[in-house]
């Protein structure tokens, strides 16, 4: 049976549409091995989705200076039906930034410590300006993640 990965992305506009898309599809492509991936709105998770998964990626926008409202309340609703139940799962993040994304990196950074899920890479920051080059860097991670989690890696 392949592994899972959940990809949860806030999509408010057409841009982080397209980055969700991307992980999607970097998810899922021939080159990162036999994973299933599901994409869901922050909106859309609750506790049960991570007991079926076996890694998540979290894509969120900075608002603000932290991470978007969706995120927040997600973490909110599931966060203490997740404590101690999923150790040393798999996570990967980007952040669409519109300044420098460094609060959004550590509420997360923090709370992801506090679950004990273990990151896989540095946070992608996407900052500034839209760049197309931004599509290619989410799907690199989630290509990435998926293929160390079908390795076995993560």
């Amino acid at each position: 049976m392949p592994k899972s990965l959940l990809i949860i992305a806030h999509a408010p506009s057409v841009n982080t549409s397209a980055l969700a898309d991307a992980a999607l599809a970097g998810a899922t492509h021939p080159d990162a091995g036999q994973i299933a991936a599901v994409l869901k709105s922050p909106f859309d998770v609750a506790a049960d989705d991570l007991r079926a998964c076996d890694g998540v990626i979290i894509g969120t926008t900075e608002n603000i200076g932290y991470m978007a409202g969706a995120t927040k309340d997600m973490f909110d609703r599931c966060y203490d039906d997740w404590l101690d139940r999923h150790e040393a799962m798999p996570v990967g993040i980007y952040i669409r930034a519109g300044r420098d994304g460094t609060a959004t990196r550590r509420a997360l950074e923090s709370i992801i410590g506090a679950l004990r899920w273990r990151l896989v890479a540095a946070p992608l920051i996407l900052h500034g300006d839209w760049q197309d080059a931004y599509r290619d860097q989410v799907s690199e991670l989630a290509m990435g993640m998926a293929a160390g989690m079908d390795a076995g890696i993560f």
